[in-house]
């Protein structure tokens, strides 16, 4: 899974995480902020894996996820705003932009693909 696509679902993604990670806090998931950096780092500290050892364990749960199909169904996850800047939208809010046609992320105010 694409990290821009894990940071701007963060909130939703959580509970996938937490299944795979028990030991994060809420505090560490508040800190963390679907970076990727920082998730790899709080693994190292909460499991005592050396970095490539929590490095590779990320990947593969972002790889099991992203394999598994675990998206909605006509909601496009990632994507680019019409100037190539990542889609920053939520997964939130590209259902709503669905349904009411919108393709503006309200983060950035770019139209999106």
């Amino acid at each position: 899974m694409n990290w821009d696509t894990i940071e701007g679902n963060w909130k939703q993604l959580k509970g996938k995480i937490r299944e795979e990670w028990g030991k994060l806090t809420d505090d560490d998931y508040e800190h963390i902020a679907g970076r990727k950096d920082q998730l790899v780092g709080k693994i190292q500290e909460r499991y005592g894996y050396a970095k490539d050892d929590a490095e590779r364990r990320v990947n593969a749960w972002a790889s099991r996820y992203d394999d598994a199909g675990n998206s909605i169904p006509g909601i496009q996850t990632g994507g680019r705003a019409a100037d190539g800047t990542p889609d920053t939208r939520g997964i939130t809010e590209k259902i709503a932009d669905a349904i009411t046609g919108d393709r503006v992320d309200d983060k950035t105010g770019k139209v999106v693909r």
